[in-house]
């Protein structure tokens, strides 16, 4: 059955109607992170964005059932251990309950289903011994692999050739492999490592195959949407394909596959070497969470999203301008059942565009701050905030909201003037840069930098952010 909702299929390389198994269920599953640190800007991405598709999605579906993994045993998380001395488990529980404190703090609902691999050892030694039943995956010295030219379909979602794939693949060189493209399901393990018992020895499983067999223990052999950031689809995904396709003879494995692309920030790529791996935590302690996420959405999900502060800024300051709208209206109790804008609706439905749904969500502050009588802004009000919280937008207390966005950050100084005369300053500057009085413009600009405040000039109109705190 298909929706009204389009999605980018990466498989297809086309946007596509969402076509679904059941006209009333949707299976979706996410790949989560690997516990072994804080949820950094590039691991909330996908956690933010596959929020609203499951938002939307249960505007659409009388069943969703949304599943989002924790990698909970990975040769990072046993490093991890070995050098902080303490048990491999309370690396992953601690960091676990971070990731959901982290996510909590960005308006990330939880999904419906949170599995973990520790948790689905019998049926991924299931799923390897269909496998090496059906003449797909083979033992070599105490390791099970999957031979990848038993599956005709390889590289298909990357588009990749087998030269491709091994030249711009960390392809692991090993002699007991049968191909190059072999990959591991199964490893032995060290005393000291963590292990399962099986029928090739104790050991523990490859990456790739984890997946698969939480996918098939809790949403079954075909699930409709697959998500992830971009990074993973190879080797990552076409490796899932493979097993999940070859484990039930051919099966269909997924229906639509969407990736979200990457986050640089300042225009360069996260690294430790770099020293900007940007952590969730630390950017709480700088900024609102709703802010964050706003700044997360700003870019479309398929486009690589540059992280800067002038994007955290102009976030802060489209919260700040809908939360004094808000505010205004705060004494009309909204309809806590009013249906989403439909043109909300249809701009989210064209593959998530946040910017055609935030647009509206203007229009109707705009009708909400120009409205007459009550009645009206009662209306407007309740399917503002009905509609943004698809977005999991405004859905605080203005007063708090606005508390929290006028607190002065880590790295910025407190401004000389109250939002309130900012803004009456910004838009007194605005018009009459209209009237052509530029020398009384750049007055304005003056007294607002010597305030502590930056003002920048677009097609859209004038913005303001607060200074960058200056070191010497």
């Amino acid at each position: 059955m298909t929706s009204s909702i389009r999605l980018y299929n990466t498989l297809a390389r086309a946007r596509e109607p969402l076509r679904t198994g059941d006209p009333d269920r949707v299976t979706m599953y996410v790949c989560g992170p690997t516990v072994y640190n804080y949820a950094h800007i590039g691991n909330a991405r996908p956690a933010v964005v596959f929020d609203v598709l499951a938002r939307l999605l249960r505007q659409r579906f009388s069943q969703v059932i949304y599943a989002r993994n924790f990698t909970d045993v990975d040769d990072k998380i046993n490093a991890a251990a070995a050098e902080t001395g303490v048990p491999i488990g309370a690396i992953t529980a601690r960091f676990i309950d971070a990731y959901h404190a982290d996510m909590q703090a960005l308006g990330v609902l939880t999904p419906d289903i949170e599995p973990r691999v520790t948790g689905h050892i019998p049926d991924i030694l299931a799923m390897i011994e269909v496998l090496m039943a059906r003449g797909n995956a083979y033992e070599a010295e105490g390791h099970v692999l999957f031979h990848v030219p038993s599956f005709a379909e390889y590289g298909r979602l990357s588009g990749r050739s087998v030269e491709d794939m091994i030249a711009g693949a960390r392809v692991e060189v090993a002699p007991y492999k049968r191909d190059p493209m072999d990959f591991v399901l199964w490893k032995p393990s060290t005393p000291e490592q963590p292990g399962w018992d099986s029928p090739w020895g104790r050991g523990r499983p490859g990456w790739h195959i984890e997946c698969s067999a939480m996918i098939e223990r809790n949403l079954g052999t075909t699930i409709d949407i697959h998500g992830g950031g971009q990074d993973l689809i190879f080797p990552h995904h076409e490796n899932e394909i493979a097993q999940g396709t070859s484990a039930h003879d051919g099966t269909l494995y997924c229906r639509h596959w969407v990736h979200n692309s990457f986050v640089t920030v300042e225009g360069q790529k996260m690294s430790k070497s770099l020293g900007n791996v940007l952590l969730v935590r630390d950017l709480l302690a700088d900024a609102p969470g709703e802010a964050i996420r706003l700044a997360l959405l700003s870019t479309h999900y398929r486009r690589p999203l540059d992280w800067n502060q002038r994007r955290l800024a102009t976030a802060r300051q489209t919260l700040t301008r809908f939360y004094r709208g808000l505010e205004s209206v705060d004494h009309l109790e909204a309809d806590i059942n009013a249906a989403p804008d439909s043109e909300v609706l249809a701009a989210l439905d064209n593959d998530l565009s946040i910017s055609g749904a935030l647009t509206r969500l203007r229009t109707l502050l705009a009708g909400l701050e120009s409205a007459d009588n009550d009645a009206v802004r009662t209306e407007i009000k309740s399917r503002l905030l009905a509609s943004a919280r698809l977005l999991g937008l405004l859905q605080q207390k203005p007063a708090d909201a606005l508390a929290a966005l006028r607190a002065p950050s880590a790295g910025r100084r407190a401004p000389a003037l109250d939002v309130a005369r900012i803004e009456a300053l910004v838009a007194e500057r605005e018009q009459v840069r209209r009237d052509g009085d530029f020398a009384r413009a750049d007055a304005l600009r003056d007294e607002l930098a010597k305030a502590g405040v930056v003002v920048s000039d677009t097609p859209q109109g004038s913005s303001w952010a607060v200074a960058e705190e200056t070191i010497s």
